[in-house]
């Protein structure tokens, strides 16, 4: 008996080492420090400015909708609903991406329609179901509180706040606001016991059978390519007025033709910027890094877990108003239970802790100076 339990022991041990000595796969690697452009250098003082103005309502329409009210700490950076909030008296129409690690991308929202988020900031404040601001007024009233106008005469050299320059303070924040600890990063890094025995099993999957990493590779674990999955519609437009009408204007707004406007009832994604059929339905990879807050996933948060997730493209994707767009490598992968429970486990090592910051103080808006005034 003592023989067998030895021997047990031994092989257990053995199958422990050879999962934890398995080959790194080539196509994925450690996150590093995130670029900086050389239009926007950081600086403590930048940065402290920037954290300011994501949290103020200040930059938006009706001084109620700050880039927290969309991107919540607590909430993974993002919303934990399907759909994100929009400006009052509307919805939005898209899932709220969170910004941890956003500073990697090269493309930002669901069609990559910005290059930077310094330029993302801007479409955000200023979206017509989002922020709803405009450059000027954001503008005058960041020149009401005086030590707004005294920051940016220190980190821009402003006389008068000027509103792109603080979307290149709230993009430099933003840059701060990074994971680079995760298991997954550790593991990548050389610590073979940074993963559990299912992790290393699910990396596997992720790279062998699953082949996720045909999209999701690299450091950010995304191509940042388009792909139409078959993600159903958002089940909201089939009762929620008010989503109904910011869908129908987000249709009408972006170009759509007359026919395409009374009988879509799918979001064309890519298709609003190329204008190109092949590319209805077509969303850019998102990261798969802190998704274990991000919840729930997809453009439109219609799939609740990652177990959800892994479930869907097992099946081969699902089917949607633009199914003659799905993309050829969405296949079913005859994953079996085991397997997927540890691809779950493996999507898991790519969260470390929850980034959670405290609101910073907030100043309040004065009277200009008289001699200000005057100008």
């Amino acid at each position: 008996m003592k023989q067998t339990v030895t021997i047990a022991l031994g092989l257990a041990l053995m199958a422990s080492q050879s999962l934890a000595e398995m080959p790194r796969p080539a196509g994925l690697a450690a996150l590093g420090e995130p670029p900086i452009p050389a239009d926007n250098p950081m600086s403590p003082e930048k940065i402290e400015l920037g954290e300011m103005l994501f949290f103020d309502p200040i930059l938006s329409g009706n001084y109620n909708m700050p880039c927290s009210a969309c991107h919540l700490p607590e909430a993974g950076w993002a919303i934990q609903a399907p759909i994100s909030f929009g400006y009052p008296g509307t919805t939005h129409w898209r899932n709220s991406q969170t910004i941890v690690n956003s500073a990697y991308y090269g493309k930002l929202f669901w069609a990559g329609s910005s290059g930077s988020l310094e330029h993302q900031a801007r479409s955000a404040a200023r979206g017509g179901v989002a922020g709803n601001g405009e450059d000027d007024m954001m503008e005058s009233r960041l020149a009401f509180v005086p030590e707004y106008r005294e920051r940016f005469a220190d980190v821009f050299g402003d006389d008068w706040p000027n509103i792109r320059h603080a979307y290149d303070a709230i993009a430099a924040y933003e840059r701060t606001i990074i994971q680079t600890d995760t298991p997954f990063d550790n593991y990548m890094n050389g610590d073979d016991t940074a993963l559990s025995e299912a992790q290393v099993r699910g990396l596997e999957v992720f790279a062998g059978k699953g082949n996720c990493i045909s999209c999701h590779n690299g450091p950010m674990l995304t191509d940042e390519k388009y792909y139409n999955t078959g993600v159903p519609p958002y089940s909201g437009w089939e009762d929620d007025e008010i989503a109904q009408i910011t869908f129908r204007f987000e249709l009408y707004a972006k170009g759509s033709t007359e026919a395409m406007y009374r009988s879509t009832k799918d979001d064309p994604g890519l298709y609003f910027r190329t204008k190109e059929t092949s590319d209805k339905g077509k969303f850019r990879t998102p990261s798969l890094r802190y998704t274990a807050f991000t919840y729930p996933y997809m453009h439109n948060g219609m799939l609740e877990s990652l177990r959800d997730v892994v479930e869907f493209y097992n099946a081969g994707g699902g089917s949607n108003e633009f199914a003659a767009n799905k993309s050829a490598q969405i296949q079913p992968l005859g994953l079996t239970d085991g397997e997927m429970d540890d691809l779950v486990a493996f999507l898991e090592s790519l969260s470390g802790e929850e980034l959670i910051v405290e609101t910073p103080e907030l100043p309040e808006m004065q009277p200009l100076p008289a001699s200000m005034a005057a100008n």
